[in-house]
């Protein structure tokens, strides 16, 4: 991930690139194009909105890559080393809807993706530095995030992944949501049934035992993660002993037999709404914001003022961009794929790479291999790559 800058306006951009050979080894593909495809139709001030886009003839492409991975691997090494894995033609187009710009790249080697630039780290960082979140602060994070998740649930999309990792803070300290290469989409009163998501966050209906098919559910699983996340940012961990590697059996156990420890030092209010989402049964659960603003510790809450970021958090990142030229950057800028990548000038040496393969293959000099240079090249017309 690198931060660009827009030439015209001078706005301030993350730039996310995975390499298509990587992406291909470890079989996430689909994942990619998952998530550009609900990405692309989302637009909200408390997610890591996507500033990329493909055309229908883009994403038809996107689509003959994935039925060519699913012919199986070592094929796909064979192929990638020649023009299967197709260069798509630069986006830069406009959604009059929203009225916001769209750009989505690929060169002969990697996918570019522009985001929301957010320099002050996941929240996951924050626990790791010792930061104590006041109850107030946390109280905002419940809201921002619920806000995101009404929105999700209005566009029929279940995160599924929704812990400190995923949620992101802007300069100001505001919550955002990121993440949906295993969010799943669900029509018409559809419930989702495949087992996704972070052990330690995941609902208990996840994990019940089942006979012939899995177990359904619903909405209600992004707002029992978000119960144990409120929960976590208080305390400094989590109101269940279990890692990844916990075995089902264990977990289930735990879920019935725990009982919740809520320190004295927190309010009676923000227990009893802790209690609503970290509800073992789902139907028992707050899952909607309506019931969410019902909540008596919640009912003083202006709701307006949240959504146009109006209530100042109580936590603020060090998140300046000087701060992050010093090279001191809070963790992530934005989401990742696997593993984060950081390196000096990465993309000036690319382009170096590029224009000496480019000389290399002269003889040949082939309409392809030349476009390849042009996409990139074209790229920095519209940004300042730092």
């Amino acid at each position: 991930v690198c931060i660009v800058q827009k030439k015209d306006t001078k706005k301030m951009y993350a730039m996310k690139y995975m390499n298509k050979l990587k992406c291909v080894e470890r079989n996430e593909v689909r994942n990619v194009f998952k998530e550009m495809q609900i990405m692309q139709n989302l637009e909200h001030p408390f997610l890591v909105n996507f500033w990329s886009a493909v055309t229908d003839i883009r994403n038809q492409q996107l689509k003959d890559l994935l039925k060519l991975v699913n012919e199986g691997l070592s094929t796909h090494r064979c192929l990638c080393g020649q023009k299967d894995l197709r260069v798509l033609d630069d986006s830069y187009i406009r959604n009059e809807t929203v009225n916001f710009q769209l750009y989505s790249f690929q060169d002969e080697e990697d996918m570019f993706m522009v985001v929301d630039l957010l320099l002050g780290g996941d929240l996951r960082y924050h626990l790791q530095q010792n930061v104590h979140f006041s109850e107030s602060t946390v109280k905002l994070y419940i809201c921002e995030i619920a806000l995101a998740l009404d929105y999700l649930q209005s566009q029929q999309i279940i995160h599924r992944p929704l812990d400190p990792d995923n949620i992101l803070l802007d300069e100001h300290g505001h919550a955002h949501l990121t993440d949906f290469n295993i969010a799943a989409i669900v029509k018409d009163d559809m419930r989702a049934s495949s087992i996704a998501g972070t052990k330690p966050y995941m609902a208990p209906e996840l994990f019940q035992p089942f006979e012939g098919t899995h177990p359904s559910y619903s909405f209600n699983v992004d707002w029992w993660s978000l119960g144990i996340t409120a929960y976590e940012l208080l305390r400094g961990q989590r109101p269940y002993v279990m890692r990844s590697s916990t075995p089902t059996n264990e977990i289930l156990q735990a879920f019935y037999t725990t009982n919740i420890n809520y320190p004295s030092s927190w309010s009676a209010e923000i227990k009893s709404l802790l209690r609503k989402l970290l509800c073992i049964e789902p139907e028992d659960r707050i899952s909607c914001l309506s019931k969410l603003q019902d909540v008596p510790y919640l009912l003083d809450v202006n709701w307006d003022a949240v959504l146009q970021k109006q209530l100042p958090p109580g936590f603020i990142p060090n998140a300046s961009l000087t701060y992050y030229y010093k090279r001191r950057l809070n963790c992530d800028p934005t989401f990742e794929l696997e593993e984060m990548i950081l390196e000096s000038k990465p993309l000036h040496k690319k382009k170096k790479r590029l224009a000496r393969k480019l000389k290399e293959n002269n003889k040949d000099n082939s309409p392809q291999v030349r476009l390849n240079h042009r996409y990139y090249s074209g790229c920095e017309n519209l940004f300042v790559i730092n």
